[in-house]
């Protein structure tokens, strides 16, 4: 559930299963053990990771469910009251999955571990592999800010990393494997090299240099931690993509600062106009959210008229839910549902309209797409450098592969209509 960041940890919690003789399988078919690798960034996530274990209980009875992550994490004992947990794990138990579950098979265990955070808690690498072609590398974890509507600090503790050798020794595994493209995930990857005295410019200087690996992506990054040399690095990086991801959450100021955010909107749009400058063509895409209590009628206005004239690619839009346990839940006035709902509505078609005029703008250019092994529909579908979703009917030969295509027209779909050039 939830972030690029426990897509990765999921897939290697998967594989340290598969080394204890478990097999994967399908989260639909009848399994012995289900694990759900909780969200509890909003509480739409939480209900989402307890529809998933109903799932499960329904699917099986007779299976075990486990649920670990963010939301173990955070509210371990109310998990212990729904009917048919079995094991609860939190961040820094869930790399142990295996010992539990081989531990409860011999009675040594109770019937439900509760998360608990360390004091001091270590780092465990993960990477996700399997049938595609991208991977999620984590190169960092924690966060040591503390937003007033956020929950991370204290479902994953504070900012560390492994060394940067370690974390190329771990892309050139994945170069050797026939990766052809990685993302490069945390909570709050800009903070990279604290707990090791390098810096995130050092990650992907190293990173640049291993053999195997075609495409980097940098993905979430604080605007106030995206300076001039990161941004000129990968402007003339040969293998880092013309792609950022930055949190704005909110285009007002007094909004921003009963969020505790670290920045302005105008050194946002700074740093958007930075991108711009040097990658004309680059994907921009933002975090946005919408309803912060106190965001009143002329407060929003003011982050609309904002979001309208920032020169971006797209906004993911979150409607604001407070987290129990953060200073946030308790700020007034609060912003009633059906508002929330309407603003959400407006910012969603401008984030559509934006992509669709950035996906318009390139219609007629030949852009490298690296096409993923999946088809569907008759279709085989990639992603441009720059973030544009191509589609072309299929040809199993492209799977896997990076090929020059000319961008003819938008589908219905939204994606762009794409011929591979030979």
């Amino acid at each position: 559930m939830g972030c690029k960041l426990n897509f990765a940890e999921t897939s290697t919690i998967a594989r340290t299963l598969e080394g204890h003789g478990y097999q994967q399988v399908d989260f639909n078919e009848k399994a012995d053990v289900y694990v759900i690798n909780t969200c509890s960034v909003t509480a739409r996530a939480d209900k989402k990771s307890e529809e998933a274990a109903r799932k499960a209980r329904n699917q099986n009875p007779d299976a075990r469910v486990v649920m670990v992550g963010c939301y173990a994490q955070l509210e371990a004992n109310k998990i212990a009251r729904l009917p048919g947990i079995d094991l609860i794990l939190g961040n820094e138990e869930k790399f142990n999955l295996a010992e539990h579950l081989q531990a409860w098979e011999h009675g040594e265990t109770s019937r439900v571990h509760t998360a608990s955070l360390v004091s001091a808690p270590g780092y465990h690498p993960a990477y996700s592999w399997g049938d595609r072609t991208r991977s999620f590398l984590k190169v960092q974890d924690g966060c040591d800010y503390r937003c007033a509507y956020c929950t991370i600090p204290a479902a994953r503790g504070k900012s560390r990393n492994q060394p940067v050798r370690e974390i190329v020794a771990q892309a050139e595994q994945l170069g050797a494997a026939g990766a052809k493209e990685i993302i490069l995930t945390g909570v709050n990857i800009g903070d990279f090299g604290k707990s090791t005295g390098e810096s995130f410019l050092d990650l992907i200087q190293a990173l640049e240099k291993v053999p195997g690996i075609e495409r980097y992506r940098i993905s979430s990054i604080e605007p106030n931690l995206l300076n001039e040399s990161i941004v000129s690095f990968v402007a003339q990086s040969d293998k880092f993509l013309p792609h950022f991801h930055m949190p704005l959450q909110s285009g007002n100021n007094e909004i921003l600062g009963k969020m505790r955010r670290r920045y302005n909107k105008e050194l946002f749009e700074e740093k958007s106009h930075l991108i711009r400058d040097r990658l004309p063509d680059a994907f921009i895409g933002v975090d946005l959210i919408v309803g912060f209590p106190g965001e009143d009628a002329s407060r929003f206005q003011k982050t609309f008229d904002f979001l309208q004239k920032l020169d971006v690619s797209y906004y993911h839009v979150f409607s604001f839910s407070a987290r129990p346990g953060t200073p946030a839940e308790t700020m007034n006035p609060k912003i009633p549902g059906k508002t929330i709902k309407a603003r959400s509505h407006m910012v969603q078609e401008l984030a559509e309209k934006k992509k669709y005029n950035f996906y318009t703008a390139h219609v007629g250019q030949t852009r490298p797409v690296l096409f993923e092994k999946n088809m569907k529909n008759g279709n085989i579908s990639g992603f441009t450098d720059n973030y544009i979703r191509v589609s072309t009917p299929s040809r199993p030969s492209l799977a896997g592969q990076i090929k020059d295509v000319y961008l003819q027209q938008i589908n219905r779909d939204g994606t762009l209509k794409g011929i591979p050039q030979h």
